[in-house]
């Protein structure tokens, strides 16, 4: 029967807030990765203190993932322990699960829901919204992203252990960060519209930006991934020298 309870699973969520924090270049999240382990491991093993020092000595070594993710290898990595898996079993999965963690991690924060949330937020500024207002907004819009991605990854890894590649693929999280793109594309025209539009945002934008606006996103939307790079280059500096004009008194 697993000695894993709602405690050890909260204890290690909050720890892995920290996992990077002696991020090296040796181990990278490897020592962080332990520390988030200590509590669960400490119930492993807690009628063996030897084997308990050499499961921490296990996971001080090199291990890297994107952050927002490593609870799923977290969880994962402490089922595997409860069960009595050997330890090269262990090392071995940690050492599959890290390379797609980090860039599924990239694709899906830093490269979609990030950028999303900023653009939004700016859309807001510039559309005569509150400073104050739009960064309580940015840190409710982000956060509610960035820790339910963590929740669902450490309760994932908790509940799938090994078989934990499977539950990634079922979630479809690569294809979840493509449905967003789209969304991403209209934040950037609409934020393209304030810039270029006058100094008061939308405010001052006549119908005839409004309709160029809503061309062009269209247009990118449909068959911008089609264009060849020198049509891409010509189209962004039109859109630069347009917003500079447009900015001028």
């Amino acid at each position: 029967m697993s000695v894993l309870g709602r405690r050890t699973a909260v204890a290690t969520f909050l720890r892995s807030f920290v996992v990077q924090g002696s991020w090296n270049y040796n181990t990278m999240l490897g020592s962080g990765f332990a520390f988030a382990l200590l509590p669960g491991l400490r119930r492993i093993y807690a009628d063996d203190p030897e084997a308990y020092q050499e499961a921490v000595r296990r996971h001080l070594e090199h291990f890297n993932a994107h952050p927002y993710l490593a609870g799923i290898a977290l969880g994962a990595t402490l089922r595997l322990e409860d069960e009595g898996a050997p330890p090269e079993t262990v090392q071995r999965f940690k050492a599959a699960v890290r390379g797609p963690l980090g860039s599924l991690g990239d694709q899906l924060v830093w490269a979609t829901w990030l950028p999303l949330v900023a653009v939004v937020c700016l859309v807001l500024y510039w559309t005569g919204a509150p400073g104050l207002w739009v960064v309580a907004c940015f840190l409710v819009l982000y956060n509610v992203g960035h820790l339910g991605l963590r929740i669902w990854g450490l309760r994932t890894g908790l509940e799938a252990g090994r078989n934990v590649a499977r539950r990634l693929g079922g979630a479809g999280l690569d294809r979840k960060a493509l449905r967003l793109h789209p969304v991403g594309a209209l934040a950037v025209g609409a934020l393209a519209g304030t810039l270029a539009g006058g100094r008061g945002g939308l405010a001052e934008v006549g119908w005839s930006w409004a309709a160029v606006g809503a061309v062009a996103f269209v247009v990118g939307l449909v068959w911008g991934h089609r264009a060849w790079r020198p049509a891409a280059v010509m189209t962004v500096g039109v859109v630069v020298v347009i917003s500079l004009l447009g900015g001028l008194p």
